[in-house]
């Protein structure tokens, strides 16, 4: 399935329990030698009142606890594998719960929850909470916010996103000591109060067409700023998603989801 060019490889993991190793993971995401895909995404029973537990992996085989692309897409494919008929599903992952919404052809909405600006619950090392702060790459300070949306992303501004250094930048803020967990990184260009563009650089991953949880980071934090209003479009290199946050309270993202294909993958 995918939203947006955001891909994930979907195993129901209700009807009969899905165990993948590491090495596993990582040969069914290679896009050479395996399905290819940015996270790999398992539907499992939930022990503690939730409708699903959403198990999440990125393609190096490390477990996430957020994928907003992702959840929408599940959604979609709990109800067409006949694991659901409800049109609302509350859903948990390692990190947090959220709420689903079927829309028609294919829209899904998912309400996330609260975002996390505190730098010890992203985490961040930081002596003291900001709105921004400075991290060394390539021996130039650049400023940037932090937000949690159940995963860790950094944001930062750019005047063309066409021309921003994603592939320099990006993996070396994912590793950047300042976070110990690693983080996503969003970069940023304003276009209006309602539109802004974003590339996004997937800890784990690498730059992805789309990122659910990056656009909502995106918007949180440059609301923060006084940059945007609380209705945003968010123009990534896959397509738009409408993210919507009056500044408090959980953020509601919306936008498509598409089934491409149904197979059988021998695990070896």
């Amino acid at each position: 399935m995918h939203s947006l060019g955001n891909d994930f490889v979907m195993l129901d993991g209700v009807s009969a329990p899905v165990a993948l190793t590491q090495e596993a993971i990582r040969g069914i995401a290679d896009r050479h030698h395996g399905i290819g895909c940015d996270q790999l995404i398992v539907a499992e029973p939930d022990a503690h009142g939730a409708d699903f537990f959403m198990r999440i992996y990125n393609t190096d085989g490390s477990e996430s606890g957020q994928c907003g692309n992702g959840a929408r897409c599940f959604a979609r494919f709990v109800r067409e594998q006949g694991l659901t008929q409800k049109k609302e599903l509350a859903v948990q992952t390692i990190s947090t719960r959220f709420h689903l919404t079927m829309g028609v052809e294919g829209e899904v909405s998912v309400e996330l929850d609260v975002p996390e600006f505190e730098p010890a619950k992203i985490p961040f090392r930081s002596a003291q909470p900001a709105e921004r702060y400075s991290v060394l790459v390539d021996d130039e300070d650049i400023m940037i916010g932090v937000a949690s949306l159940g995963n860790p992303h950094a944001v930062l501004l750019v005047d063309d996103i066409d021309e921003a250094p994603v592939s320099r930048v990006g993996p070396v803020i994912e590793h950047h000591t300042d976070f110990p967990e690693r983080t996503n990184v969003g970069f940023v260009e304003i276009k209006s109060p309602t539109h802004i563009r974003l590339r996004v650089w997937e800890r784990g991953v690498g730059e992805t067409l789309a990122c659910g949880s990056g656009a909502c980071a995106a918007v949180s934090v440059c609301q923060r700023w006084n940059l945007i209003e609380s209705s945003v479009r968010v123009s990534l290199p896959g397509g738009v998603l409408q993210i919507t946050w009056p500044g408090h309270g959980p953020i509601l993202m919306s936008g498509p989801t598409t089934r491409v294909f149904d197979g059988l993958w021998p695990v070896q």
